[in-house]
């Protein structure tokens, strides 16, 4: 179509060959080619110029229509290659939806304002290593402590967990308290997340989890109202439930959180999101 456009454009095949820098000979073939596979002529040779047939004047708004195509194709993927434009597809669950995701979407943002972040959510740490699995994501956010074969693991921070509670149960709890005293205190967790449970596991007690609750919003609330405590990272006790004493667990538990992707070559987007998320150290 460049060649055909060219002949046009330059009236004849020598000048067309001279602004293509190839050969005359090669600039014929070409168009003969073209010709014999459309099964037409599209030039009429009997001038000194050449001019277009009926057939060559339908090709040649085609063939232009073609190549401003072509160049709006190549526009838009040097967009997603130099980070103009494209999206990075991130899956994790409600217990980080709040910490760490807020915080890595709006550095990556702050430095890439013409990309979209989509956050999709999935049922714990195997419901990320599926979605990552079936390609619905490229990049996942979950607890480490949890294994992700035949995924790659990017260490990013540690959440030091405390107990949260309300002012009026916080009155006899020392700080530290340590893990034996919690499980006789009382507490709502999401107990449905295999992960979560896992590593609160030294917490529980015979029946001290009084509310089991996967909502994160609900469970501060029931924080908040003085139903129990729970067990958060510290940034979510200070910063999500207001007026709430924190208390700090000995021995401390810490929760490693990172990204797991794929083995192989990430989208230009997905691979500034990590290198955004991994450049500088994070507050716990």
């Amino acid at each position: 179509m460049t060649y055909f456009v060219a002949v046009v454009d330059h009236g004849g095949i020598t000048k067309a060959a001279q602004a293509l820098y190839i050969s005359q000979p090669s600039l014929s073939q070409a168009i003969r080619t073209l010709e014999r596979r459309l099964d037409t002529t599209l030039f009429d040779r009997t001038g000194r110029r050449l001019t277009l047939t009926e057939d060559g004047r339908v090709l040649d708004v085609a063939a232009r229509r073609i190549l401003a195509d072509v160049e709006r194709a190549k526009q838009k993927v040097a967009a997603v290659r130099d980070l103009e434009a494209g999206r990075v597809e991130l899956v994790t669950y409600a217990t980080f939806s709040i910490h760490p995701v807020i915080e890595f979407v709006q550095r990556f943002r702050a430095r890439y304002p013409n990309l979209t972040v989509r956050v999709n959510d999935a049922e714990g740490p195997p419901g990320v290593h599926a979605a990552l699995r079936r390609g619905e994501a490229e990049i996942g956010i979950t607890d480490l402590s949890v294994e992700h074969a035949g995924m790659i693991t990017i260490p990013i921070l540690e959440q030091e967990m405390v107990l949260a509670l309300h002012p009026d149960l916080a009155t006899d709890v020392p700080d530290p308290v340590t893990r034996a005293q919690v499980r006789d205190f009382p507490l709502v967790l999401d107990l449905g997340s295999r992960a979560s449970a896992a590593r609160t596991g030294e917490l529980l007690g015979a029946q001290n989890v009084v509310v089991d609750c996967a909502n994160q919003a609900a469970l501060w609330q029931f924080v908040e109202r003085g139903t129990a405590g729970t067990v958060v990272p510290r940034r979510v006790a200070e910063k999500q439930i207001p007026g709430a004493v924190v208390r700090s667990l000995d021995p401390p538990l810490r929760r490693p959180i990172g990204l797991v992707v794929r083995p192989g070559d990430l989208s230009p987007a997905a691979a500034a999101f990590v290198e955004t998320t991994t450049a500088a150290p994070w507050e716990a």
